[in-house]
């Protein structure tokens, strides 16, 4: 492969997936497209205005290309081999940190050889990063997939202002203390200068790992005073930077004649219905599909819903398939949606649409616009986008959330109907009054999640972090050169 210019990029972004998706044509030609998502959305501009860089995994095992230009961007692949998708991300990611932040809704899985691989493969991601940056650059790392490359960078490239985003929650230390690398992750985030999480919650809980793991003092609006040998040695920030979408560029493609057209041909196909429910998921056990299943199935069996003038249409993109986890939970849920169906459905209705697989954003702006009521039931979830781009879309005012208090999204949409998926009587009468709410009701909540969504969008929340970690930068430049501040005398930078 050709060598890589080093030290050249003043910005650089590090995540575990490359913001490229590598397609097959029908002719067998192949190509980059640009994959859908928030961050992508949010850092192509910065990225293209900087010159900046972008590392990350193509996307398969075993692919290997030589660092290229996509759109404005400069994108370095990290390859990886097939036993390290194995065990870096099926493994460690998925199977051991996915369901122990998510609250151990699913039982984590502790593999040595796993933790090896995930070292092995943060070490990978920090030396392109610190290859790339020039001197005194920024470097972003995102999520759990590199918990560790923050301070590999620290103590490679101790010049660089580091930023962490952590992009699911981060748990109780009760449930945190049961990792048994619980220090070096800790030890991993705190190179980083900015530490950001989805919720309040999530710092907190942060901050009190650091406290009990390595008792560093945690100051008010999330400083962490790191020592060493007794003394100030640096800051990091830890704080609360809850993620958003391009609420306007949703906006504008549900206001398109033919996305609304569609939206009418749905409600068509699926035969006119007086209420259609609508639930958008990965496939994932976080998400809280089978407990609104389950609400519905015993609305129907008691009447309260008739599952001929009501139609349910989940999307559950797959997800992580060859993890034997997630392919139980596909069999459970299709199991439980062929039950429904077979006890409520007719010839000319089936009460519940389960459609496994992705759609592109054009039909599902089209399927929000269609759905009377959005079901978010997440068990726990960091933010959940979904539930910012259905009041996104409906500029027309109408429609009704049902929101997980377990999510990230419901610090901010208040207006939605708040619900604890565990509490299946509580879930069933907030689908209940979603179908039954008044439309000035309805008006009135869905303004106010709108204007949320469209005030506090993905660009407000990018610069906010970016906003934090310039400060960052500076507060360490003036220690820097101020020879009576005790701090200053022991920078890391």
């Amino acid at each position: 492969m050709a060598s890589e210019k080093q030290g050249e990029y003043d910005f650089i972004v590090v995540s575990n997936r490359l913001p490229v998706d590598r397609q097959t044509s029908p002719d067998g030609t192949e190509y980059w497209q640009a994959s859908p998502g928030g961050l992508v959305t949010a850092l192509e501009p910065m990225m293209q205005a900087s010159g900046g860089a972008w590392v990350g995994w193509p996307g398969r095992p075993d692919l290997e290309f030589d660092p290229f230009d996509h759109e404005g961007m400069h994108l370095v692949p990290v390859s990886l081999t097939a036993v390290e998708v194995e065990r870096y991300y099926e493994g460690f990611c998925n199977d051991t940190i996915w369901p122990l932040y998510h609250d151990v809704i699913a039982p984590p899985s502790y593999h040595r050889v796993w933790w090896d691989a995930y070292v092995r493969v943060n070490r990978r991601f920090a030396d392109a990063a610190a290859r790339l940056a020039a001197k005194d650059a920024t470097v972003w790392v995102h999520d759990y997939q590199l918990q560790l490359v923050p301070m590999m960078l620290r103590e490679s490239r101790p010049d660089l202002t580091i930023g962490f985003f952590n992009h699911i929650p981060f748990p109780p230390y009760g449930i945190f203390s049961q990792l048994p690398w619980r220090r070096p992750i800790i030890e991993g985030l705190l190179g980083a200068d900015v530490i950001g999480f989805q919720r309040v919650g999530d710092a907190a809980n942060f901050s009190l790992a650091v406290r009990r793991l390595l008792g560093h003092s945690v100051r008010r609006a999330g400083a962490i005073d790191i020592e060493q040998d007794g003394k100030p040695f640096r800051r990091v920030i830890s704080r609360a930077f809850p993620i958003s979408i391009d609420s306007r560029a949703f906006e504008e493609v549900a206001k398109r004649p033919d996305v609304q057209a569609r939206a009418r041909q749905i409600r068509e196909d699926l035969g006119n219905p007086k209420k259609i429910l609508l639930g958008v998921d990965r496939l994932d056990y976080t998400k809280g599909i089978q407990h609104r299943l389950k609400a519905l199935g015993e609305l129907f069996a008691a009447g309260e819903l008739d599952p001929e003038e009501v139609s349910f249409v989940q999307v559950a993109s797959p997800s992580r398939e060859r993890v034997e986890t997630y392919r139980q939970l596909r069999d459970e849920i299709e199991l439980t949606v062929g039950r429904i169906n077979g006890d409520f459905g007719s010839i000319r209705h089936q009460p519940v649409s389960y459609l496994h697989h992705g759609y592109p954003r054009d039909e599902m702006v089209a399927l929000y616009l269609a759905a009377d009521v959005m079901l978010v039931t997440a068990l726990r979830d960091g933010m959940n986008l979904v539930a910012k781009e259905y009041p996104a879309v409906r500029f027309d005012e109408d429609g009704v959330l049902v929101l997980s208090e377990f999510t990230g999204s419901a610090d901010e949409l208040r207006t939605a109907l708040r619900v604890n998926p565990h509490d299946i009587d509580g879930l069933k009468a907030a689908i209940l009054e979603a179908t039954r709410m008044p439309q000035a009701d309805r008006r009135r909540r869905m303004r106010a999640m709108r204007r949320r969504v469209l005030e506090n969008d993905v660009a407000r929340w990018s610069s906010s972090f970016l906003d934090v970690l310039r400060e960052a930068r500076g507060n360490s430049a003036a220690r820097d050169e101020s020879p009576v501040d005790p701090v200053v005398e022991q920078s890391g930078s």
